[in-house]
């Protein structure tokens, strides 16, 4: 947030904050040449120019945040989907933020315009209007920015939920194969004399094993059949 106050040949600025734009600005004019072109037009126009370094300055701001959902989405179809999530949310917490920032300024630019007419001895509308272009393309990245979020943040949670769905698949194969192993082990393991082979030594002990081996491919050929593995 930048509060400004503009009078007859003189400008306050106060930032809540330091700002690179507006240091870099100062900066300049400490040489007499850029003083000139700065200051020679009248308070009206030294804030456009003010006005005007600060949106300059939101695009490579604007550069960041593509560079991060570039970095994004190579990270996603690398395969780091858990890792994805923190920054997915991060970046759209930025452009959310920047949105609520941007919005705004339109307005405000417009009815700046007749105020600031008296301070300053050239029509300032086209300088304004050149200021409102730039707002309008920034709001336009943005919200390319935000579609591309979201397009991000639904990807990542397909590629979730297919992965958790994978391995609810291979649980649900081995449980089903455990089944029948486990069913076959409780039956043999009951103290009984009815059962097949029950009572004839070695063959007591081979017989359920040899039934589990069956039984497992057995499931296992019937979901390679029914196309489940």
């Amino acid at each position: 947030e930048l509060n400004v106050f503009v009078a007859n040949n003189l400008v306050i600025t106060i930032p809540k904050e330091p700002m690179k734009a507006l240091q870099g600005l100062w900066r300049r004019c400490q040489q007499q040449e850029e003083a000139d072109r700065h200051m020679s037009r009248g308070s009206g126009h030294l804030f456009y120019e003010i006005v005007d370094t600060m949106f300059d300055y939101c695009f490579p701001i604007l550069d960041k945040i593509g560079f991060k959902l570039d970095a994004i989405e190579d990270e996603l179809f690398e395969g780091n989907s858990d890792e994805s999530v923190r920054d997915i949310s991060q970046a759209k917490h930025e452009i959310l933020n920047y949105r609520k920032i941007i919005k705004p300024q339109r307005p405000t630019l417009r009815e700046l315009e007749e105020p600031l007419q008296r301070f300053t001895p050239h029509d300032l509308e086209l300088y304004f209007d050149d200021i409102v272009d730039k707002n309008e393309r920034i709001w336009d990245l943005l919200e390319n920015y935000k579609e591309v979020v979201e397009s991000l943040e639904a990807t990542n949670e397909s590629v979730i939920t297919h992965r958790l769905n994978e391995i609810l698949r291979t649980l649900t194969v081995l449980s089903a194969i455990v089944l029948p192993l486990t069913l076959i082990a409780g039956v043999y393991g009951m103290n009984t004399d009815g059962l097949p082979l029950a009572n004839s030594g070695p063959a007591s002990f081979l017989v359920p094993i040899a039934l589990m081996v069956v039984s497992v491919f057995g499931m296992l050929s019937w979901f390679r059949w029914k196309r489940w593995l």
